[in-house]
């Protein structure tokens, strides 16, 4: 049968499905397809396998109802209407676990070089401003033992918490439907409300999921009752925060300052005024960004794939109910 992936991903996944004895057509451009180009490269196709950025909706999946599985190159899958996917019976898959340690990792590292003022002071040495020694200059803060706050504490949440409470001897508090009593005996961590994750946080760190609860959660007057010496650190999807209101959190001091891999929208434009600012970090998207977790995203998307195929239940759906019908 005929694959279609949409963008180039590592070789394992392509052999793995060539192996199969699957047909494999990947995307020729280095860029994004439109939504029109997706569905015709789809329409001859009998599975995709697509990105985070492709637009898998109500149209599209009308056009395509005949793919017999959907297997995304992510963990969220908030690009597809799921809902739809499953009244036409296409099963969706997701890579879940494997980017948890890099996507932690970039949180980790966020809060890092937001509290140390890194990019700004490595921009300033490019700048040529590099001069002589100021006591008072170039002050950032330490972490010891300060207050971590995780909004989502899933399994890269808990992965964060424990690189903070492992190096710094932070504390952690969460917010979350539910209780993660696993946390909760590994590292003491205490569920909290909203309000409490924000009033009592020195850094938070967002890891929920896209949806309606939490689309714009963080906005201003979330900004407002947070410490003016907090960090907030976002690695999960852009439109979790306003971007407006944070750049003007930021301005008028209700917080310290904000580390992003995540942006609304992304591209980011390279004039936004968090670039530019002392206290921010901000990357391209990159949670995800090692070789062994791209790699690993590729064998599970190539496995699902398969699986599929066959006419078995693919091993990472995302939509089980499509298997009751």
């Amino acid at each position: 049968m005929k694959v279609f992936i949409s963008r180039d991903i590592p070789s394992i996944g392509i052999d793995l499905l060539s192996k199969a004895g699957h047909d494999v057509v990947i995307c020729p451009y280095d860029r994004p397809l439109t939504q029109i180009e997706l569905i015709e490269y789809c329409k001859e196709s009998d599975a995709l396998l697509c990105m985070f950025s492709d637009k898998i909706d109500k149209k599209f999946l009308n056009e395509c109802k005949h793919l017999k599985v959907i297997a995304q190159y992510a963990v969220g899958y908030d690009n597809i209407d799921v809902d739809e996917a499953t009244r036409l019976g296409i099963p969706i898959s997701n890579t879940p676990d494997v980017l948890s340690n890099a996507t932690a990792d970039i949180a980790f590292l966020l809060m890092l070089v937001v509290s140390r003022k890194a990019f700004h002071l490595h921009k300033a040495i490019l700048r040529g401003e590099w001069d002589f020694f100021r006591p008072k200059a170039h002050l950032g803060i330490e972490l010891n033992n300060k207050i971590l706050g995780v909004f989502g504490l899933g399994r890269i949440g808990l992965e964060m918490a424990k690189k903070c409470k492992s190096a710094y001897n932070m504390d952690v508090i969460y917010c979350n439907r539910s209780r993660n009593y696993i946390a909760e005996k590994l590292l003491n961590a205490r569920l909290v409300s909203f309000d409490e994750l924000l009033k009592e946080s020195d850094v938070i760190s967002v890891h929920c999921s896209l949806n309606n609860e939490t689309k714009g959660k963080f906005n201003i007057e979330a900004f407002k009752k947070m410490k003016a010496t907090a960090i907030f650190i976002n690695t999960a999807r852009g439109q979790i925060h306003n971007e407006q209101d944070l750049i003007e959190a930021l301005t008028d001091r209700l917080i310290l300052g904000a580390g992003l891999d995540v942006t609304n929208p992304e591209p980011m434009a390279p004039d936004n005024p968090l670039l530019f600012m002392e206290n921010v970090a901000v990357l391209p998207h990159v949670g995800s960004a090692t070789v062994e977790a791209r790699d690993a995203m590729a064998k599970i998307c190539a496995e699902n794939i398969i699986a599929g195929l066959r006419g078995e239940k693919i091993p990472d759906v995302v939509n089980p109910e499509v298997y009751l019908k």
